[in-house]
């Protein structure tokens, strides 16, 4: 098994990247997707080292990782002794193996078991800081009614929008479920610039509507209610009068894009 134990891994690895992105959007809830293309590549160029190295050892071939193995010690000497026989030296490279089985862990997990999306735990972390950002003017809302739109652009249009674009404006979004105290609930999206790694919290406090289960995924339909004075503390987090609530599936991409 130590012969193939690296191709093994190799190939392990390489698999389930692929499982993510090859064949499913699993991707979608630790990258963003104009990720996908490298990580097929790296799925694809790490199965086809595991598959190469494990021929090249069944023929009898040498990698460079047997190469490694066999080199001379500090002293001088090979690892065969001079009767000829091999010895296996415990010290020389039994730690690395060991510890390279450890990557069957997170490969066998997005194999079988793939992690969720962030969600509400996640959401929750984050302590309500906002980047400051003047109070301006914002490009005008595109007509009909309800406009679809991000969190994250509704939140920003109502803390500092001076033109108040929201107001008499039916908006729709969607988000899961979070909530706060005193039975308030909030429509919340994470929001990524790379991965989930970096993820930040837009959420929206929502007025008038049942608040479904933690982390149940909602499009909500209403207006925006106004309060707090513009790029101030108070403004945040905004709030939307709901005329509807209706539980959606999650997205394949359940994170808003950073623009």
């Amino acid at each position: 098994m130590r012969r193939y134990g690296g191709p093994v891994l190799l190939c392990l690895v390489g698999v389930a990247v692929l499982r993510i992105t090859l064949f499913s959007d699993l991707y979608l809830r630790y990258v963003q997707a104009a990720l996908r293309p490298c990580l097929i590549a790296s799925g694809i160029a790490l199965t086809l080292l595991g598959v190469t190295t494990a021929l090249l050892r069944g023929r009898g071939g040498r990698t460079p990782a047997d190469e490694h193995e066999d080199a001379p010690d500090d002293d001088g000497h090979d690892h065969e002794d001079d009767d000829g026989h091999d010895h296996d030296h415990g010290h020389h490279g039994a730690a690395g193996p060991r510890i390279a089985w450890l990557l069957t862990l997170p490969a066998l997990a997005l194999l079988l078991f793939p992690p969720p999306a962030l969600g509400s735990y996640s959401a929750g972390r984050e302590a309500a800081q906002r980047a400051a950002q003047g109070v301006g003017r914002f490009p005008a809302l595109p007509a009909g009614n309800p406009v679809e739109l991000t969190l994250a652009g509704f939140s920003s249009r109502a803390i500092y929008d001076s033109g108040r674009s929201l107001t008499g404006r039916t908006v729709r979004m969607t988000g899961f479920v979070t909530r706060g105290s005193g039975g308030t609930w909030y429509l919340t999206r994470l929001m990524v610039t790379c991965c989930a790694a970096d993820a930040t919290t837009s959420k929206v406090e929502i007025r008038g509507a049942d608040a479904p289960p933690t982390d149940t995924w909602v499009t909500v339909t209403g207006t925006w209610h106004p309060r707090g004075k513009l790029g101030s503390d108070a403004a945040w987090p905004p709030a939307l009068d709901a005329t509807s609530a209706r539980t959606v599936r999650q997205p394949s991409d359940p994170y808003e894009t950073r623009s």
